[in-house]
């Protein structure tokens, strides 16, 4: 019993030879014995009596049914109880959108502690979901709204909230998540101004538990609209948080991304050298395609030859595949092989017989700045004439493209003034490697739109 209990064959067949010498001793057939002893040893691999097959077939049939009659029910259900485990959580939102539901962001407004269902096709996101929040201060703050109305801007929400519970971690997690973006869509303004809501809600709790009215005889807690300064806070000018931070935010809170993909910033460049989006995809004999896509899941293991080999799978976001990184190609680009990493990949593709879809082998992998090194031919600048005459203009390009050089890629400058314009190209010996870090540096001198890579 304790054998079959562990499914270890070697377990297993250790008892095999007592039990069948024990057997023919009690006077029963050595071959009924041995087949007595099969049956056992198949039960122990994974088996249960016709009583639980009856009740698994029975739960099975009654969750099939109510996935098929009420997908959004289902599915939130579903979420909610699996939503401490963020991989289940990320997995079973995929599952949503291949059914055709829209898992809208979270909104600590309309928002639940478990996922809701606000129609038969929109599931309103879990606020429990979000890692670094805790269901005692998500309970306080659902329970506020529902008492006195939605909250208006963050300093609404930390005066009325107990930040004993609601901390600042709590809600910079909120933040990060972009279940705050209804009280400000600028998250970066929100994380600045949270120092100061945070005070000002102190404040003012000090204040009432002294049993002090402000000037006009109004508790804090009554006031009828936002103070002057707090309007003020609001209408502060801050730079939104770029898209990959604030991606990073969401992926860090929520475990995916969910209202943007890391790929999104690169679309128009990669389909100058892709063949096709991942949906696109079909198989071609001795033809190598090229695709791009983040990594969301890869598995490393020993091929029967011994050889490291590795599967991983790419999503664009018009879909996904499964890529197998064989021996040769795993021990040229294993540096490369991580989670989250935007990459480029050339192979073939073929018809999966396991799964009914496609599969992709790769020849080879690059990164967006490998990629560009490979596909690219050079790099455009824009100049303006007033720019081009400033001090230092030149030395300051110079300074720029150096630690750059060496690559493959011709440097083009635009130059236009008032009367002329001109293309001209940097000598050879200023050929660069067009990183991202590169072009972001000649942004800032060019500004974003004046700054293409060249295909």
């Amino acid at each position: 019993r304790r054998a079959m209990g562990k499914k270890k064959p070697e377990e297993m067949a250790k008892q095999r030879e007592g039990f069948v010498a024990g057997a023919v001793q009690r006077g029963v057939d050595e071959k009924t014995a041995a087949h007595i002893f099969d049956l056992m040893e198949k039960f122990a691999g994974y088996g249960f009596n016709k009583s639980h097959s009856a009740a698994y077939a029975l739960i099975a049939y009654q969750t099939a049914w109510l996935k098929a009659h009420y997908p959004a029910d289902f599915m939130a259900a579903v979420l909610s109880a699996d939503m401490d485990n963020t991989d289940k959580v990320v997995m079973l939102i995929d599952e949503c959108r291949s059914m055709g539901l829209k898992v809208l962001s979270p909104d600590v407004n309309r928002c639940d502690f478990s996922f809701t269902v606000q129609d038969d096709a929109t599931i309103l996101y879990g606020l429990g979901a979000i890692k670094g929040v805790g269901e005692a201060a998500l309970t306080g703050v659902t329970a506020e709204r529902a008492q006195n109305g939605p909250f208006r801007d963050l300093f609404d929400l930390c005066r009325r909230i107990d930040l004993r519970k609601a901390n600042r971690r709590v809600l910079e997690a909120l933040i990060r998540s972009g279940a705050l973006d209804v009280l400000d869509a600028n998250r970066a303004r929100s994380m600045i101004l949270l120092t100061e809501a945070l005070q000002m809600a102190e404040r003012q709790l000090r204040d009432s538990e002294l049993g002090q009215n402000d000037l006009f005889g109004g508790s804090g807690a009554a006031a009828a609209g936002p103070a002057d300064d707090v309007v003020r806070a609001l209408a502060r000018e801050v730079p939104e948080w770029d898209e990959e931070q604030r991606l990073l935010g969401e992926k860090e809170t929520l475990g995916l991304y969910l209202t943007g993909h890391p790929i999104e910033r690169y679309r128009r460049e990669l389909s100058r050298f892709v063949s096709a989006s991942i949906a696109q995809l079909k198989p071609t004999a001795d033809q190598t395609v090229v695709v791009a896509g983040l990594v969301v899941a890869i598995r490393t293991m020993n091929s029967r030859r011994g050889e490291r080999i590795a599967f991983m799978t790419l999503d664009d976001r018009s879909g996904r595949i499964e890529i197998a990184v064989f021996s040769e190609a795993y021990q040229k680009y294993r540096d490369l092989l991580s989670k989250d990493r935007l990459l480029v990949v050339e192979g073939s593709v073929s018809v999966d017989e396991y799964s009914g879809g496609y599969r992709m082998s790769a020849e080879k992998i690059y990164d967006i700045d490998r990629a560009r090194g490979v596909y690219a031919k050079g790099v455009e600048i824009d100049v303006q004439a007033k720019r081009a005459a400033a001090d230092g203009f030149s030395g300051m390009l110079a300074r720029i493209l150096e630690p750059f050089r060496e690559g493959r890629c011709t440097v083009w400058i635009n130059y236009e003034g008032d009367g002329a314009r001109a293309r001209m190209a940097l000598g050879r010996e200023w050929s660069v490697n067009p990183t991202d870090e590169l072009l972001h540096r000649l942004g800032e001198v060019a500004g974003p739109d004046g700054v293409r890579v060249i295909y």
